[in-house]
């Protein structure tokens, strides 16, 4: 049948207009094919007679529907209409029609976009019903239902909102976005919706009609009124618009709202009539291809492909896009797709490629013929009738098109030509293309961090004659703050102030969304409307209409544009454009991927690609002109590099590296160009506080981009350099200078005391540079680094007023800006600090603002990018003035104002917000480190000028030590300088309190955490901190007496028996040969050094280790003393090797010298080398001698050269000794006492030459001498003592000072004769001669050769000690020629002589002594030292009857003839021992060798290569022990009393002795008794005013502290046996034994600590997460400030108040985190376990990893699987089963080790991390790690790393690392070269293992929990 319209009634009167509106209107939707078929429904409206008000009827089909008069025909919507109706929208219009008649509520339902809106528009369109509109949000609240109060004229007025109007007046009241509202707010409506009633605040009730018409019959209509019941229209329909909550996000309906509604659901429209719709659109569109897109975009929106996770197509975008395809057909489709569904940036991999393949079956990928617009080529302005546009041309494809674009109110630029825009092909072409989107619909720019968003969009605006309104969101924004706020009138009534978007849509401006990803999608939802149809309801009831409409509207109303305006009904301006900004959404995260299908409805989406390296170069070059070339280069290649990386530390290395940053870098080093590269970029980059795994990644890339470190920053900068001296108005900081400013404010510039240290002068100086640049500054650093004092002193130099903010957990936007307070009724905002510092050009300081959430900082970057904010009142901050042209209510920006921010670093244990991370590239940041050793001692001394210097140094070194272990995370609180500063400040103002008891002020907050003190104390112990020593324990060597001294008899030089006075012996000269220089390495090791008296006094000072080899053996060591500077020679003989360093330094050094000491002699080869260091000029030099050789090196450590000197006399060149001619070997000796002199003397014992060797000339003296010699002392300069070597008679041996070459003058030799004090009887004994071990080359001063000898005498005098004597003095000796007195201290029984060591060689007997004699004369101490072995020491003596003597490398004789005293001090025995037992004992007789140091002590150095410092002088001891004491302080042992000095009102009488009490009894007070305990004027204890103190025997009451060794001995005990039964009782519950417990707890124990640290940090990151949010719209709890005015018209909910929140809407579970341990249990790891143990150490990693994540199941799965030569997927803990007990872990690592010790050799460690790889991904989880355990022996099988590198990193979801385990050569570390950065681990000591994967997890896993 074919549909026709009926028409009756006149064409004239009221009917006139409405009827042919009606017509135009249903011309369209009639309009159908002849013979249309019969189900087809039909519009029909009949019309009874003209000005009848209740005529007309609308038929659809078979339903019809009476239509009434409008009260408010403004209210009726408009032009929703469109021309040709669809078949299936008839359907809905009608269906809707049937539920109206029937009174029912309506739900439509369907998936996002403007459909459902229209259809219900149009319906009531249709039936020109009055509608109110009311959108949704998460902040709507009953009162927006409901009822509001208002102020009106003093009185709260209650305002009807949207639900009672519609209610009463009869309106249609249609809800958009259900799903948006929080829970229970909607049930208000439930009963409205059921029985039409409704209870208000005002006291009125809403009655349905029919019962309020019962009523009317018995009662009257003013009786009703009286009780206040009002009647609820028939005509009152609710229409209710939702998405399907279980598909998309968002609250699910609460049932019993559910049942009141009728739903149905609205689908997008059916193929057939889209496809009619676009086919209308786009008329220069080929069919086909129209038809292809469409398809596309259906098959986006099926069911299959959002099981697959992709969010519906945009289909109501559609029209648009065919839109801009019809102007421009020969564009590219595929393109146009990306505008609205960009998939390439909101989808994952798989999406991609699934999307991809839809394109490619619909043939819709880009062909090479289509096109891609190129640039906008001119822009003119068009204005017609007050309609603003401009007609834009475009290139594309040679051709130029023109289009009519809306325009802004301003003249027009032309494109690209704003002086600060730098146009590049891309952004050209982005313009075009945002041209394009602008013809149609609102556009949204996604891209990175700083790339140049906002730059574009104010390009484009200017292009177009736009005014911009900049408006950033941020997170908790509300509704409110979008659209409309209340404010108060001066009247003290409320009104509402429309929000800047309201404006900017009134005014035609381009509003700018920035951070539209911030902002949550239910608050957003309130835009929809504004943006797909240009329409808005207010808060305060005015309407936004679009421009047709209001024209309309005002045409059929006949209105004036005033009229319209006082029913508040306004038009949107035609030109209104949106310009979102985002971030791009990061796929498969749950709260950053905000790009939902309800977002992808609202705009045409462009992606700003992050510049091409070619494009950013031509823009910095453009923006800094002056920056160096090569500098750009490398940077730009290096950022490039980072960006391109799919490994996710890279990425977000490279977000730190935006445009903006790469900007400012450039303008820093355009104005420095001598400052390096590598500085700037760890600077952006903040690498300081990174964690370690992206450190050591960025440190890598650096490397690799040829970015080095500057080399002249290992020198310590002197303060002198870094002065800051204000001169003439203007600063200087090193070498930057600043015109001092001008304050007016001079209360404000902080004054703080500062103590200048080079450090904090450097970060000023920096900060100084940027600050003239024009920079904000970002002060990251730990706590108590000094960033307040650093800023405080800087902004006190510059003389600059600032205002100081503090941000906190609560600081809102509103706080930021402005706090609202009440005044009078009227509400009046303070201006914040922040607003004040903008007004006036101050510096705005905002300290801790890492501690506000970072949705509220974000605020600030409006600030400093854009110079645009708006405050709460309606003011606005700009930058330019040239904007304020007389507008009202605008703040400008001070030119001098800045910002300078301070933060603590990200990460854990700060658990802060990261501000860095969101807003680090606005600012120039500055990490602000602890101040380094040397100038954190400066600022010390400042603070504690009278602390004792070593007490300062202790506390810098032990502080130093904390804050690296806590930058490795060992520990987790970093110690700072504040922390020192504490200490010393303290130490100050009380000198008498101990160190040991005052450090405790800042670690007595770890005494409870067991794991933490031990490495506490073991550092400061280390630094000799004595924490937990006492006073008493003292543990000195005990003293033994020295027996009587003997008069010995004399010494006499010349007078032999045979009358020989002296031999002349001749002397020649030659110049020495050198060889070389070879060039050697000189390695540097650190020294871990540790103070010897942490917890007890003994003579040991400090030791340290060499990094010997366990074969090593020690065979010499030497110090020189050279202007304070003790140096340290040790040399060791297999391999040879010369380790020195400066005794007080960090770092020791290493030479090895195997290669050069040649393999003299045959068969078995023992060299023995001998070390003497040279003294000024040669500085650092020392000379090395070989024995059996006789090679002499010259080494000179500065320089890092090698020189062999070779001497000419023939006896010192070597005969070759073959191999059958068993000689013995010839040893040659140097004598090196006078070495600090540069000369030294070599002999061959036997032989009869001396070599003098002069260093500095360059020659050599040999001196013939008529006797055979065995050992030669120096006893002085020219006389030295030779002893033969058959008689061992002695001889002296004097020579000229200097023997000159042109007089080779004669030595004279003088036989030495030793006379025994004559006995009496004339007889001389003969006796035996005794060599002495060392006699000393000065003398002892005369005061201690007096109290040596017993009596005053100054005399010339040496020392000397052999083995019959503790010590002998010969006094007179060797420069008197009369007979010397010898007196000596006789030992009980002497030394035992060299070890005769009766071997058979070939008949010959050798006879060896020990090459070194170990003793030294200390003459300033009047000391004799030596080392004997323990047999020849007087054990029994020295330790108590039932002691063992300990087991000790040798005890250390101390002869101390000052004291006459014997000690004997214990050398611990060494760590390890060289097995060449026999070969050492050729070198000493005792497993030590020792040297002098300094003037009162000595050093030793025991085979295991501990060196270890002695103090023997009894002064030092005594001033050390005094300063020891004083360290520990004597607080313990004093009782200490309180007194009060009150002034007690009575006077003092005058003093008396007081009654004596005859029972003694205590008294406290009376002023009776004597001897009270603390009366007024009698004598007592702490009395007032008394005459002396009396103490009668009473205690003074004290509180001791309560020690621990004060525990009775049963209690611990007790405590004991207790422990013991609990752990027997729970080995017994898991069924394990004893033996099994002790075994696993060798592994256990090996892994505690860290076990231990990572679970606090696993249970930091679930209390962060669990921190509560604020809770608004609360009936208790705080004021919220946003709700002041509510609380003043009345309201309840204007509270807030902090709660647990619930998830967001539809915000997915929270998923664990998934690792899998990937373990190598091969062969080979059970085979080379017991080379470094590796087998163990992954057994204990399993072991760490079972018990951290014991607990934490639910947040973190993990499994474990092993790979061997039997196959790569061996499972040892499943996911399912973890390990619940001890028991059952130990299990797992048994297992382990069987397998190791049982499997096939091979390796699978590729296969293994493959499968672990693909495998782990298959299960749904937050995060993934991989993490494989292998020995690096991939070569033996052939692998080749780049394939490990290519498996590691072929998962970019998957973070896997490699942890190879001690590894033969070199092989881990070349492999880790070839692996990615920050993904490979070496643990070269197996012991790093369970410390790298803490590493591992917490600087991946933790950085984003």
């Amino acid at each position: 049948m074919q549909s026709r319209l009926l028409l009756l009634g006149a064409p004239g009167g009221h009917g006139g207009p409405a009827a042919r509106r009606v017509r135009l209107l249903l011309g369209q939707v009639v309009r159908r094919q002849p013979g249309g078929d019969a189900r087809r429904s039909e519009v029909k409206l009949l019309h009874a007679g003209a000005g009848a008000d209740t005529g007309d009827t609308v038929n659809i089909g078979d339903v019809s529907y009476k239509l009434k008069m409008p009260k408010s025909p403004e209210l009726v919507p408009q032009n929703y209409f469109s021309d040709s109706l669809a078949q299936s929208v008839i359907q809905h219009l009608r269906w809707i029609m049937q539920k109206d008649l029937l009174g029912q509520d309506v739900f439509l339902i369907g998936p996002p976009g403007p459909l459902r809106r229209s259809i219900a528009m149009q319906y009531l369109e249709l039936t020109k019903r009055e509608v109110e509109y009311i959108a949704l949000s998460r902040d709507t609240t009953e009162t927006d239902l409901k009822q509001r109060r208002e102020i009106r004229a003093g009185t709260a007025f209650y305002i009807d909102q949207c639900a009672v109007r519609a209610a009463t007046e009869g309106r249609t009241l249609v809800l958009e976005g259900l799903e948006k509202v929080e829970r229970n707010v909607l049930p208000v409506l439930n009963n409205l919706l059921e029985n039409r009633e409704m209870q208000l605040e005002d006291g009125r009730f809403l009655m349905s009609a029919e019962r309020y018409d019962k009523l009317l019959q018995n009662h009257t209509k003013t009786e009703l009124d009286a009780w206040k019941i009002v009647r609820v229209s028939e005509d009152f329909r609710v229409i209710a618009l939702g998405l399907p909550v279980p598909r998309y996000s968002g609250n699910p309906l609460d049932p019993p709202l559910r049942s009141r509604f009728q739903a149905r659901d609205i689908y997008y429209l059916p193929f057939q009539d889209q496809l009619k719709l676009l086919y209308s659109v786009g008329a220069n569109v080929s069919a086909e291809k129209i038809s292809q897109l469409l398809s596309f975009a259906t098959t986006l929106c099926s069911q299959e492909s959002s099981a697959l996770g992709l969010p519906d197509f945009p289909l109501d975008s559609l029209p648009a896009a065919v839109q801009i395809l019809d102007s421009f057909p020969m564009m590219s489709i595929e393109r146009a797709i990306r505008w609205l569904y960009p998939y390439t940036v909101l989808l994952g991999h798989e999406g991609k490629m699934a999307v991809e393949v839809v394109l490619k079956r619909f043939e819709l990928q880009d062909s090479r013929s289509s096109l891609l617009p190129e640039e906008v080529v001119r822009v003119e302005k068009m204005t017609e009738n007050h309609v603003f546009q401009a007609s834009v041309t475009i290139r594309i494809a040679e051709k130029e098109v023109t289009i009519k674009v809306p325009a802004g109110t301003r003249p027009l630029s032309q494109p690209c030509t704003s002086d600060r825009f730098i146009q590049t092909l891309s952004h050209k072409q982005l313009l075009a293309e945002m041209m394009q989107s602008h013809m149609v619909k609102d556009i949204c720019l996604i891209g990175g961090k700083g790339c140049g968003k906002t730059v574009i969009a104010k390009n484009f605006a200017d292009t177009l004659g736009y005014n911009i309104e900049p408006i950033m969101l941020y997170q908790d924004m509300t509704a409110r703050e979008l659209l409309q706020q209340r404010y108060t009138l001066p009247n003290g009534d409320t009104a509402w102030r429309s929000s800047p978007l309201v404006n900017a849509a009134l005014e035609g401006k381009l509003v700018l969304l920035d951070g539209i990803h911030r902002v949550n999608a239910g608050t957003f939802a309130v835009l929809q409307r504004l943006i797909h149809d240009r329409e808005l309801s207010l808060y305060d009831g005015s309407r936004l209409l679009r421009e047709d409409r209001y024209m309309r509207l005002k045409e059929e109303l006949q209105m004036s544009d005033e009229q319209l305006q006082k029913r508040s009904i306004f038009p949107v301006h035609p030109s209104f454009r949106i310009i979102a900004l985002a971030e791009p959404p990061v796929t498969g995260s749950t709260a950053q991927q905000w790009l939902g299908p309800e977002f992808l409805t609202m705009f045409f989406f462009h992606y700003m690609k992050p510049l091409v390296k070619s494009e950013e170069i031509q823009v910095i070059k453009e923006m800094v002109p002056n920056m160096p070339q090569e500098a750009l280069d490398k940077l730009l290649s290096f950022t490039h590099k980072l960006r391109e990386t799919q490994d996710p530390t890279a990425q977000s290395l490279a977000a730190s590296l935006s445009t903006r940053q790469l900007l400012r870098i450039s303008r820093r080093l355009s104005q420095y160009p001598n400052e390096n590269l590598h500085s700037a970029v760890t600077k952006a980059c903040l690498s300081r506080f990174l964690p370690s795994l992206a450190r050591s990644a960025l440190e890598k890339n650096l490397a690799d981009a040829t970015i080095e470190i500057s080399t002249d920053n290992n020198l310590e900068p002197e303060l002198e350099d870094y002065k800051c001296e204000v001169t003439s108005g203007s600063l200087r900081i090193g070498a930057v200078s600043a015109p001092i400013y001008n304050a007016h404010e001079k209360m404000k510039v902080p004054d703080v005391l500062f103590y200048d240290n080079i450090q904090h002068m450097i970060v000023m100086e920096d900060m100084l540079k940027d600050f003239l640049l024009g920079e904000h500054l970002l002060l990251v650093g730990n706590q108590g680094v000094g960033k307040n004092k650093i800023v405080d002193r800087f902004l006190h130099l510059l003389n600059r007023p600032r205002e100081y903010i503090q941000l906190h957990r609560d600081t809102t936007v509103q706080t930021l800006t402005l706090q609202p307070s009440v005044k009078d009724g009227l509400i009046v905002y303070e201006d914040s600090p922040l607003v004040k510092a903008v007004k006036l050009g101050h510096v705005l300081v905002v300290d801790e603002a890492d501690k506000a959430p970072t949705n509220v900082t974000c605020i600030l970057k409006t600030l400093v990018e854009n110079g645009e904010m708006i405050l709460a009142d309606g003011r606005r901050i700009v930058a330019n003035s040239a904007l304020v042209n007389g507008r009202e209510n605008v703040v400008v920006i001070h030119p001098d104002f800045r910002m300078i921010v301070l933060a603590n670093r990200p990460g854990f244990p700060f658990l802060g917000n990261d501000f860095f991370g969101t807003l680090g590239d606005i600012f120039s940041c500055h990490a602000v480190d602890n101040p380094k050793p040397h100038s954190e001692l400066k600022m010390l001394r400042q603070y504690g000028p009278n602390v004792p210097e070593p007490i300062l140094q202790k506390l810098v070194a032990a502080f130093g030590e904390l804050r690296s272990l806590a930058d490795q995370g060992i520990i987790n609180y970093p110690y700072s300088t504040r922390e020192v500063v504490n200490i010393v400040k303290h130490l100050q103002k009380f000198p008498a309190e101990g160190l040991s008891s005052v450090v405790r002020n800042v670690f007595d907050f770890d005494s409870y955490n067991n794991d933490m003190r031990e490495i506490l104390i073991n550092t400061l112990h280390k630094y000799g901190i004595p924490i937990g020593a006492k006073p008493t324990s003292v543990q000195l060597a005990k003293e033994l007496p020295l027996p009587q001294q003997t008069f010995m008899g004399y010494w006499t030089i010349g007078q032999s028996r045979n009358g020989m006075q002296k031999l002349l012996c001749p002397a020649e000269t030659h110049r020495i040969d050198v060889k070389g220089p070879a060039l050697i390495n000189i390695q540097e090791y650190p020294i871990e050094r540790h103070e010897g008296r942490s917890q007890t006094f003994t003579e040991e000072c400090a030791s340290w280790k060499l990094p010997l080899d366990e074969i090593n053996l020690i065979c010499d060591i030497a110090t020189s003393h050279e202007n304070e500077e003790n140096t340290l020679y040790v040399v060791a003989c297999n391999p040879v090797s010369l380790y020195f360093m400066n005794m007080t330094g960090k770092s020791g050094y290493f030479v090895d010298l195997f290669d050069i000491f040649p393999r003299a002699a045959s068969g078995v080869w023992h060299p023995f080398v001998t070390v003497a260091p040279l003294g000024n000029p040669l500085k650092g030099q020392v000379i090395l001698h070989e024995q059996q050789s006789s090679v002499i090196l010259l080494l000179d450590t500065t320089s890092q050269a090698l020189h062999r000197l070779i001497l000419p006399s023939e006896e010192f060149t070597l005969k070759k000794t073959s191999w059958w001619n068993k000689e013995e070997a010839e040893t040659y000796k140097m004598c090196k006492e006078f070495a600090h002199k540069n000369w030294l003397v070599f002999y061959k014992e036997k032989g009869n030459t001396l070599a003098v060797l002069d260093v500095l000339e360059g020659r050599t003296h040999t001196i013939s001498l008529p006797i055979n010699l065995q050992t030669v002392f120096l006893v002085a300069e020219d006389k030295w003592l030779l002893v033969e070597s058959k008689t061992h008679q002695k001889y002296l041996l004097t020579k000229p000072a200097h023997i000159k070459s042109e007089d080779s003058r004669v030595c004279q030799l003088y036989v030495l004769k030793e006379e025994l004090p004559s006995t009496g009887f004339g007889v001389t004994q003969e006796t035996d001669f005794s060599i002495p071990h060392k006699i000393s080359s000065h003398q002892l001063s005369s005061e201690n050769l007096s109290s040596a000898v017993g009596q005053k005498i100054a005399s010339p005098n040496r020392i000397l000690a052999d083995e019959n004597s503790y010590a002998t003095v010969v006094v007179g000796f060797p420069d008197l020629m009369s007979p010397s007195e010898v007196y000596s201290w006789k030992r009980p029984t002497s030394l035992h002589k060299s070890r005769v060591t009766d071997t058979f060689y070939g008949g010959k007997k050798k006879i060896g002594t020990p090459k070194q004699s170990n003793c030294v004369t200390l003459l300033d101490t009047n000391q004799i030292v030596r080392i004997l072995p323990p047999g020849e020491v007087p054990l029994k003596d020295i330790y108590p009857k039932d002691v063992i003597p300990p087991q000790t490398a040798g005890y250390i004789e101390v002869t101390d003839l000052q004291s006459k005293r014997l000690r004997y001090i214990p050398i611990p025995g060494s760590d390890s021992l060289s097995p060449y037992t026999t070969w050492l004992s050729t070198i000493s007789d005792t497993d030590a060798l020792l040297a002098e140091w300094g003037k009162g002590g000595v050093v030793t150095v025991d085979m295991g290569g501990r060196i270890r410092l002695w103090e023997t002088g009894l002064e030092h001891l005594q001033r050390s022990l005094m300063e020891w004491r004083n360290m520990i302080g004597q607080e313990g042992d004093r009782l200490m009393q309180i007194t009060i000095n009150r002034e007690s009102g009575e006077d003092v009488s005058s003093p008396k002795h007081g009654k004596e009490d005859p029972d003694n009894m205590p008294h406290v007070g009376g002023n009776t008794w004597a001897g009270g305990t603390g009366g007024r004027d009698t004598a007592g204890l702490g009395g007032k005013g008394g005459p002396y103190r009396l103490d009668a025997g009473h205690a003074v009451y004290q509180v001791s502290e309560a020690e621990k060794d004060a525990v009775p001995e049963e209690v611990k005990r007790a405590a004991r046996e207790m422990g013991q039964r609990a752990f027997q009782q729970r080995l017994k519950e898991i069924q394990m034994s004893e033996y099994d417990a002790a075994t696993y707890e060798r592994f256990s124990g090996a892994v505690r600590r860290q076990v231990h640290s990572l679970r606090i940090i696993l249970d930091n990151l679930q209390a962060k997460g669990k921190e509560r949010q604020w809770l608004r719209h609360q009936a208790t709890g705080e004021l919220d400030d946003a709700k002041i005015i509510d609380g003043l018209t009345g309201e309840k909910a204007i509270y807030k108040r902090r709660g647990e929140l619930e998830p967001q809407l539809g915000s997915p579970q929270q998923k664990p985190k998934r690792l899998r341990l990937v373990v190598d249990v091969s062969g080979s790891m059970y085979r080379f376990n017991g080379v470094d143990g590796r087998l163990e150490r992954s057994m204990e990693a399993v072991c760490m990893v079972m018990e951290a994540f014991e607990s934490y199941e639910e947040k973190f799965k993990y499994d474990i699987a092993g790979h061997s030569g039997d196959g790569y997927n061996i499972a040892l803990v499943p996911i399912n089963k973890i390990p619940k007990d001890d028991k059952q872990r130990l299990e797992i690592l048994r297992t382990m080790h069987a397998h190791a010790q049982f499997c096939m050799s091979g390796d699978h460690t590729l296969e293994g991390t493959e499968h672990a790889i693909k495998e782990i991904v298959k299960e749904e989880a937050d995060e993934y790690f991989v993490i494989v355990l292998s020995d690096a022996n991939l070569s033996r099988y052939g692998i080749h790393p780049a394939k490990f590198a290519q498996i590691l990193t072929s998962n970019p979801q998957v973070n896997a690392f490699a942890i190879f385990i001690g590894s033969l050569g070199d092989q881990a570390a070349r492999l880790q070269r070839t692996l990615p950065a920050g993904r490979s681990f070496v643990a070269m000591d197996t012991k790093d293992i369970p410390q790298i994967l803490q590493q591992i997890f917490t600087s991946t896993m933790l950085s984003s929990v």
